[in-house]
């Protein structure tokens, strides 16, 4: 009986004792507790989990070597982002970690140990993070109590329960698998309306409800401002505007649901289907995705072929094709003129939304064409018959072919383009849209910001009173010219010195006309790259010059002029000489001294001289190119006005004059070309090329700095001394890492080998070997030794570029 009995306890023990573990394990997964952390290293297997396994909390890669700290859907097969807590500043894949300080606020922290998220929740009694079954992300004290919660601070999802409110937005990615915001907002405006609005670099507009329609056309009210909506478990969305709509499953509680606004501006609301792990959306807010703003960019029309497809207009070409988000634009320009310089093309069935100006209702068909004619800033106008209704543009957005065509936009072209392309039909290129597996309702929009008021002005008396404004104005230009520029030289920008005239400034503004007669028409093209294409020119007074037509820049034209006015000011015997710019929309282009000899890449990376005929860059000339180019970047770094960091520096940015001195060009681009990203000195992507970007380039959001220069640069040494390309020369898969294994081999070496006969020897086989041994021994060894240093994977250990062009220049005149 005794035996019976203790045997009876020991089990009753065990099994305490095994459910103890069991639960512990359970709060492990679910639970990060005060001082503890998740490291990125094991982003696989350490992560929180909830109690019923539908939601993981962790690391979740979003690019090569780059991480955001996320909530996700365990069972969708994508593992569906849910919540984000830094999708605008991902981290390293090595050494970021996930923290629950001992002062009460979990960070997120990148390998240096810098914070770039953090719950500021310090100084509060917080003893654990946990992943609730909601797939909420708590930070509770002992006793349960909530002081920060990932539900307050939505991105582009919402679980159920989680509210969209005054103050809590949802804002879409900016691509399909990318954490970035976008353009797009699902959010209550100022009249208690809850709307979805495209929010671009160029534009804002309000696309759902219909913003034609007053708010009670749209059933909605405006006299709740608690601002508050929701979806709970059975599929319903209420809203305090009384906003309510229905998931087509509705009423199955226990479906996993999200409501997400997609990168492609459209909210839709899915049920999960957990056996299989794929989402259903089972409701849609703009049933024509066409309908959505912004969609095709400025001058760019969407269709329906089926799914949205995105093309340009007759006489106007993409942007860039691959991003349609970016619109298109006119080739060639059009400018103002009667019948003889500029025609219409008929666009049937096809419509622009909005920036109409001028409208008139009940007009004839000649009437309208002519009032934007007469318009230099029409670039087309709507016209509807029957009703005579009239609507000159003035911008071109939103442009769509509707479902129940009733209005034609006739184009304004060049003659020359009408009279070429008339009879061809514009190609459309395709959109990646989103394709949707329910029925999708359709949804009106209005074609005009102003519809329903005519324009009864006297058009007569109304030019004829800006012609005398113009005349007016016109006069007293002339008479301010004569009186202050002829009165004053140095006003006028110059001073008599012994009979010659001594320009002040050589930075000056071009028009477009006078870079195209000194290209010839952009016809002798030298150079393209990643920031434009490069045209030789001639200008009136004898010296040629190279015109850099830049890519699609948003900016204003004032903060367009002021980079340039830093760039403009700079002035380096290395650094090529920026004589000028223009800036008439939409063309943007940097005009520079042209240097002969063309690129380094050219000069260097060149068959052998026997067999080719083409010169082998001589040693001298390599290692004045080397001190060249560090002069160039010291004086960026250190001794500008405004501190530059050249972020792309390769072969191919190192152009050679008649004498073979280097000068280094694209300075100061990626701050230009990168102001719609945000700061400069902190690029929301990578920047540079492939083979030349430092490592801690690859992680996104990461400060540039001018380390990442330096690293260019010892890349650009080491090929200067085996005239040869990096990439080809370590001949692998990830050129990063085996560079870093190539630079320690060579490191290493260096620090073995102290014995000079032994180093000459496999300097010899290292350097180009068609240089046939003839180079400097001493100068080689400093150039690799300096090369080893500036490709250190870890940028506090490189030298600054002063220290390198220092190095170089006290060993220039070795013999």
């Amino acid at each position: 009986m005794m035996s019976r009995r203790i045997h009876g306890m020991c089990l009753l023990v065990l099994a305490t004792f095994l459910s103890c573990i069991a639960l512990s394990a359970g709060d492990h997964r679910s639970v990060l507790w005060r001082g503890g952390s998740i490291a990125v290293e094991d982003a696989a297997e350490n992560v929180l989990v909830s109690p019923s396994g539908n939601f993981s909390c962790g690391f979740y890669k979003v690019a090569t070597n780059a991480y955001t700290f996320a909530v996700w859907f365990t069972a969708s097969a994508d593992a569906t982002v849910a919540w984000t807590a830094n999708r605008d500043s991902p981290v390293n894949g090595v050494g970021s970690r996930a923290e629950l300080r001992r002062d009460g606020s979990l960070v997120l922290q990148d390998y240096d140990g810098r914070v770039v998220w953090s719950t500021n929740t310090s100084g509060t009694p917080a003893d654990r993070a946990q992943l609730l079954d909601t797939g909420n992300l708590v930070v509770a004290d002992a006793a349960g109590n909530r002081l920060w919660q990932s539900f307050d601070w939505p991105t582009d999802t919402l679980l159920a329960g989680q509210p969209v409110t005054r103050y809590k937005q949802l804002v879409s990615a900016s691509a399909r698998g990318l954490p970035y915001s976008g353009y797009y907002k699902f959010y209550f405006d100022s009249s208690n309306i809850l709307n979805l609005m495209y929010d671009g670099p160029e534009i804002s507009s309000n696309y759902w409800p219909s913003p034609f329609n007053k708010w009670w056309d749209n059933n909605r009210t405006a006299y709740n401002s608690s601002r508050y909506g929701s979806f709970d478990r059975r599929g319903v969305f209420t809203a305090s505007d009384q906003l309510q709509f229905n998931a087509s499953d509705m009423g199955d509680e226990g479906v996993m649901r999200r409501l997400t606004l997609d990168y492609d501006g459209n909210l839709r609301l899915y049920s999960l289907d957990a056996a299989a792990g794929r989402w259903h959306v089972t409701w849609v807010a703009v049933g024509r995705q066409c309908y959505v703003h912004g969609l095709c960019g400025s001058n760019g029309i969407c269709s329906f072929r089926p799914g949205p497809t995105c093309s340009c207009p007759v006489g106007y070409v993409p942007n860039d094709a691959s991003d349609w988000s970016k619109g298109c634009r006119r080739s060639p320009d059009v400018r103002c003129g009667g019948d003889d310089v500029v025609d219409f093309v008929e666009m049937p069935h096809t419509d622009f939304w909005g920036f109409d100006v001028n409208y008139t209702a009940g007009v004839t068909f000649d009437a309208c064409r002519r009032l934007c004619l007469d318009d230099c800033n029409c670039k087309a106008f709507g016209y509807r018959p029957g009703t005579g209704r009239c609507y000159p543009k003035i911008a071109l957005w939103n442009g769509r072919i509707p479902i129940k065509p009733d209005q034609t936009i006739y184009l304004k072209v060049a003659r020359s383009v009408k009279n070429q392309m008339i009879n061809q039909s514009s190609s459309f290129l395709h959109f990646d849209g989103h394709a949707c597996t329910v029925d999708e309702r359709d949804a009106s929009v209005g074609s005009s910001y102003l519809h329903g008021r005519s324009n009864e002005i006297n058009f007569i008396y109304f030019y004829s009173f800006l012609a005398v404004v113009f005349v007016v104005e016109a006069i007293f230009v002339v008479v301010g010219y004569l009186f202050v520029f002829r009165a004053d030289p140095v006003a006028a920008g110059r001073v008599r010195d012994d009979g010659y005239s001594l320009v002040f400034s050589h930075f000056r503004r071009f028009t477009y006309d006078e870079l195209s007669d000194a290209t010839c028409g952009f016809r002798d093209e030298i150079a393209k790259g990643g920031t434009g294409s490069v045209y030789k020119g001639v200008l009136e007074d004898g010296r040629s010059i190279a015109v850099k037509r830049l890519g699609e820049l948003t900016q204003a034209d004032e903060v367009f002029r002021s980079e340039l006015s830093v760039i403009g000011r700079i002035n380096h015997m290395n650094l090529v000489r920026i004589w000028g710019f223009c800036s008439e929309h939409p063309h943007r282009l940097l005009v520079s001294e042209f240097v002969e000899n063309g690129s380094l890449d050219k000069a260097l990376f060149c068959d052998d001289g026997e067999s080719s005929g083409v010169v082998v860059l001589p040693w001298r000339s390599r290692y004045k190119i080397a001190v060249g180019v560090a002069k160039a970047l010291a004086y960026l770094h250190h001794e500008c006005l405004e501190w530059i960091v050249h972020c792309d520096v390769k072969p191919e940015n190192i152009l050679l004059d008649g004498d073979f001195e280097p000068k280094v060009t694209d300075f100061g681009l990626v701050k230009l070309l990168s102001r719609d990203a945000g700061s400069h000195m902190a690029l929301s992507r990578v920047q540079g090329t492939r083979g030349y970007i430092a490592p801690e380039c690859w992680t996104v959001g990461r400060p540039i700095t001018g380390k990442a220069d330096v690293y260019s640069f010892g890349v650009v040494l080491l090929e200067l001394l085996r005239g040869q390309r990096v990439c080809d020369w370590v001949a692998a898969a990830d050129g990063a890492w085996d560079l870093q294994r190539l630079a320690a081999w060579l490191k290493e070496k260096l620090k073995r080998d102290d014995d000079e006969e032994e180093v000459s020897t496999w300097l010899e086989e290292l350097v180009d070997a068609r240089l046939r041994g003839d180079f400097n021994h001493v100068q080689a060894a400093a150039m690799l030794e300096l090369a080893v240093c500036c490709v250190d994977g870890e940028p506090n250990r490189r030298p600054s570029m002063n220290a390198v062009a220092q190095k170089l220049i006290s060993l220039h005149d070795t013999r």
